[in-house]
């Protein structure tokens, strides 16, 4: 059976330029600080996957967000709370320090994976975990431009969209779950709280269309538009359940006493919100303890994990732990006086990543770091170019946004794909990772799928010149590969 790559080759210059524009269309964009919308790039191949792959990859994030979310709590509720609270900003921590308690569960939760002969978890995403809207944009552009290229009827290619599944659907019962789990019931209407000019607007725009269609009047509602002292308001109405698509960190910026109050309290009486603030849970020294319960049993006893979780752990999360001059032991389970010795001493074997930061932006790849990319990194962070020695030197004693943690190096996924960029169609290799949802906490867990990304970088993110893969399920391909192949026979 020849590859999709071999079997697209051929057609996607035909097809490629209108599965962007199509792409573009539904959303799949970046909003610039000016308004301007930028297209995410999507590939004419997509990615195929078993839906029992998805199901279990699935299955395995909604582990990790368990146990990550009581992980987090004991921690916090214990004499090493500084391990978490010490990477948040002055405003980011008072809210943490006010909710973490009533945060019992999480409408949704991302893990991304590297996946080669098993899926390997990088990290946990528990604050705004994105592209739902994305993953589906990506799915419905291809289905459609490609079924309808190969000739398949739209109602065919609607019933296939449904066997692929979405995303956005699954968080849109997730919402209506986790809110009828604290409020009984069904919400009214829902707020889906973003910035002004957020890089995502497109995405949150693309699921205010769809929660509308499915049943639920929404508006995408800014800090600025907030009041209301019994309830959630903006644009002069009631909001009984509100979408958080905003970091709290940037409460530091926002100057939106509103926000700070509605937050800090969670339960609130005003409104359900969702998720409430996660970022203790997300900083990747939370998920570096994770990784360390899995080989000590009195940390696991002491978060109160599961027999079930800490087999997820020890299959799927990496080893990882906090970057410092201690005694530790190493990936094979060797003792060490010095970790970070250690690390020094070995870049091929070692990531650096900052406990809390998003996009991607601190990430230090050991082995890359004689090339251009680490270097424009290190000067970002610390203003000048430096050797791996000397900056896991500097990170060892950073103390910014909690520090670093050090994670044993995943070989990323390369797979050779055709990048539609416009009217364009490269041919590229890709290191693509496979993010998976879940919902932590839910009486029912939503049929979740994933999103894929690529990037010619090993550190793979949209915000860093990547692009969005679709990703469709093994049963559907069949369909459409059926299709093209009766139309390359036909045209014969």
């Amino acid at each position: 059976m020849s590859s999709p790559l071999e079997l697209l080759r051929p057609h996607a210059k035909r097809y490629g330029p209108l599965l962007a524009q199509t792409a573009f269309s539904l959303g799949q964009a970046v909003t610039g600080k000016d308004g301007i919308l930028t297209p995410i790039p999507i590939t004419a191949t997509p990615v195929i996957t078993r839906t029992e792959d998805v199901e279990r990859c699935c299955q395995i994030a909604a582990l990790i967000g368990s146990a990550g979310l009581k992980m987090a709590r004991s921690v916090l509720d214990g004499p090493a709370r500084e391990l978490l609270l010490a990477s948040l900003a002055p405003l980011e921590r008072q809210v943490v320090e006010r909710s973490y308690r009533g945060l019992s569960r999480l409408a949704l939760s991302r893990v991304d994976f590297f996946i080669s002969d098993r899926p390997r978890a990088l990290e946990l995403n528990a604050t705004i975990p994105a592209m739902t809207a994305y993953s589906d944009m990506a799915a419905q552009s291809f289905l459609e431009v490609v079924g309808r290229y190969a000739g398949i009827p739209d109602l065919q290619i609607a019933s296939l969209e449904a066997k692929n599944g979405s995303n956005a659907h699954a968080l849109y019962r997730a919402l209506l779950e986790a809110y009828s789990m604290e409020r009984k019931g069904l919400p009214n209407r829902i707020a889906l709280l973003i910035r002004r000019n957020d890089p995502q607007q497109s995405e949150m725009q693309f699921l205010k269309g769809r929660f509308e269609q499915w049943g639920t009047e929404t508006e995408i509602v800014y800090p600025d538009e907030l009041s209301g002292d019994d309830a959630f308001c903006a644009k002069g109405k009631p909001f009984d359940l509100v979408y958080r698509h905003l970091f709290v960190r940037r409460l530091e910026e926002l100057n939106s006493p509103y926000l700070l109050d509605f937050f800090s309290l969670q339960p609130n009486p005003k409104a359900v919100l969702l998720n409430g603030p996660a970022a203790h849970v997300e900083t990747k020294t939370n998920f570096a303890l994770l990784s360390q319960a899995g080989a000590e049993p009195e940390l696991a006893q002491f978060a109160s994990l599961t027999p079930e979780e800490l087999s997820a752990i020890r299959e799927a999360v990496p080893w990882t732990r906090a970057l410092r001059h201690y005694p530790g032991t190493d990936p094979d389970g060797g003792r060490h006086a010095d970790l970070a010795e250690l690390v020094a001493a070995h870049p091929e074997r070692f990531v650096l990543k900052r406990a809390w930061d998003y996009g991607g932006r601190a990430v230090f790849v050991g082995r890359s770091w004689r090339e251009p990319g680490f270097e424009e990194r290190a000067r970002a962070a610390y203003g000048q170019a430096l050797s791996w020695q000397a900056l896991v030197e500097r990170a060892s004693v950073e103390l910014a946004g909690g520090g670093f943690v050090v994670q044993e190096i995943v070989n990323p996924n390369l797979q050779t794909h055709l990048l539609c960029q416009g009217p364009t169609l490269l041919e590229t290799e890709l290191y693509v990772d496979f993010s998976a949802y879940a919902s932590v906490g839910l009486t029912r867990q939503p049929a979740w799928g994933a999103v894929c990304r690529g990037s010619s970088s090993q550190i793979v993110n949209i915000a860093g010149g990547g692009g969005v893969l679709p990703l469709i399920r093994r049963e559907v391909w069949d369909v459409l590969e059926a299709a093209l192949r009766t139309r390359d026979g036909a045209s014969e």
